[in-house]
């Protein structure tokens, strides 16, 4: 494809907008890669957003992009070679976005398709607890329709990465597709393992052209201060708030990119839920606005509007996840497992944190307990109560068994024998158990109800009650959650 050197970036997209019907696959990114070389970030600016869509489909569904979801190697070879180079960690497509990061370009995303609580809270002026949203909400010009939220390149391009996974419509039954071969699936494994490593450290943006190189793209609004990762949320006590600082250790820009992927992966994927769970994990001020609302109260006094009908009814979605999205979930709960357990041993624990101790060391402690911990106890929940009593549900008890046993993921569980002998759970995981203990306790009972009211003469329904049964007969197991039981630091969630 040749282009003129003094394009017009409305030419440009007009040209590969008309390449992307009437040129094949190969051929596009082909042109793609050597668009992405050749010209400055400043033209590329104008074909990022449309690029993004084209790739990964419309927020509304209506578009499928390039299908990643479906597409297997083992089916479409060529293309499925071709987008997974081209989606690389390493590749073109990332190339471009750090082209873009390094100009602090910044792209509007409708807050209208987010998972409806956080839409509905942003839309009733209260800002989620993630410093995913902090600095970044764009109100609309006047005589502009709904809010954006104002990301960088990398953010722009998770978003839609993420969300891809929940706004795309569901397969057809009909079309019998294995989750763990599709492009969408290894996609994620590889962006885990590259940019939460669990060995080594985060490799360094790419280079923007040959010979030469960009510099680190660092985000517009500070990183999270590792000081207040021990300020994190556990499931035996109420959400403990932070607060990002302007004075945020600059050592933390190195890992922005670690966090930013875990916070988008959390937000698009586990944020689904009711209103009365939502408010749990929320402010004093949001929970205060729902009761007057409740309450029918009008008080001159409470200064914020009450929320409309509609905003409610967003808050209230009824949200029931594919079996896809939950195994993609439990891969997400595998790494992060795999991620943590990567800590040197002297690092392992909070007390041996030191200023010694490197960002991404500080994250594999922090990653679990800080980001993932208690939206996934409320995920599950809502999967537990809601999920139908079928089958189908053995993805969701993986899920959970998965998160159950972080010492599956451990580095010294490799160099153990073929022994058929269950393994003693080891004492070194009892503050796991401990701040997880609800994880253990509430949602073993609510398995045990719907196993009461699922039919087991089903092998595939008893296979379940097994699996459950042979994960708590682990040696030392029942101990250790009888021991944080006993402890009496439990309280409603």
């Amino acid at each position: 494809m040749a282009f003129p050197h003094l394009q017009q970036p409305s030419f440009l997209l007009a040209s590969l907008k008309a390449d992307s019907i009437n040129k094949p696959f190969a051929q596009r990114c082909q042109d793609l890669v050597k668009v992405i070389e050749d010209f400055p970030a400043k033209e590329l600016h104008a074909i990022f957003p449309w690029l993004v869509e084209s790739i990964f489909g419309s927020l509304d569904g209506v578009l499928v992009g390039w299908n990643l979801r479906c597409l297997q190697g083992r089916v479409n070879p060529v293309e499925y070679s071709i987008a997974m180079e081209f989606l690389d960690p390493s590749g073109p497509m990332m190339k471009l976005v750090y082209k873009l990061q390094a100009e602090d370009y910044n792209f509007d995303f409708p807050v209208s398709c987010l998972p409806g609580p956080v839409k509905a809270s942003i839309q009733e002026n209260v800002l989620p607890d993630s410093p995913l949203y902090h600095n970044k909400v764009q109100f609309p010009p006047t005589g502009g329709l709904g809010l954006n939220l104002a990301l960088n390149p990398f953010e722009y391009y998770m978003f839609y990465f993420a969300l891809s996974l929940i706004s795309q419509k569901p397969m057809p039954m009909s079309f019998h597709v294995r989750t763990s071969d599709c492009a969408y699936f290894i996609l994620v494994d590889r962006y885990l393992s590259w940019f939460l490593p669990t060995e080594g450290s985060v490799p360094p943006p790419l280079c923007s052209s040959p010979g030469g190189s960009s510099p680190s793209p660092a985000p517009r609004t500070p990183a999270m201060p590792f000081a207040s990762y021990g300020l994190h949320t556990s499931l035996l006590k109420r959400h403990i708030s932070h607060q990002t600082s302007v004075n945020a250790d600059p050592a933390s820009h190195e890992i922005w990119r670690s966090e930013t992927l875990l916070q988008v992966f959390v937000e698009m994927w586990l944020h689904h839920y009711s209103l009365e769970m939502y408010q749990k994990m929320q402010s004093p001020h949001a929970k205060l606005e729902v009761l007057h609302y409740r309450l029918n109260v009008s008080s001159a006094l409470h200064s914020p509007a009450q929320p409309s009908l509609q905003a409610l009814h967003a808050y209230q979605e009824s949200f029931m996840p594919t079996e896809e999205h939950v195994l993609v979930v439990r891969l997400l709960l595998k790494h992060l497992h795999a991620f943590a357990n990567s800590l040197k041993p002297d690092q392992a624990s909070p007390s041996a944190h030191s200023h010694a101790t490197s960002p991404l060391e500080e994250f594999k402690r922090a990653a679990v307990p800080r980001f993932v911990q208690q939206k996934l106890y409320v995920f599950l929940q809502h999967c537990f109560g809601h999920w139908p009593l079928d089958a189908s549900f053995r993805a969701v008890l993986e899920m959970w068994l998965s998160y159950l046993q972080p010492w599956r993921y451990a580095p010294e569980k490799q160099a153990q024998g073929s022994d058929s002998q269950p393994r003693c759970v080891s004492e070194r995981w009892a503050p796991f158990i401990q701040e997880n203990l609800l994880m253990y306790t509430k949602l073993f009972v609510s398995f045990l109800n719907r196993a009461l009211r699922t039919d087991l003469v089903s092998p595939k329904n008893a296979l379940m009650v097994f699996r459950v049964a042979k994960v708590f007969a682990q040696p030392n197991l029942t101990e250790m959650i009888q021991k944080a039981g006993d402890g009496g630091r439990e309280e409603a969630f």
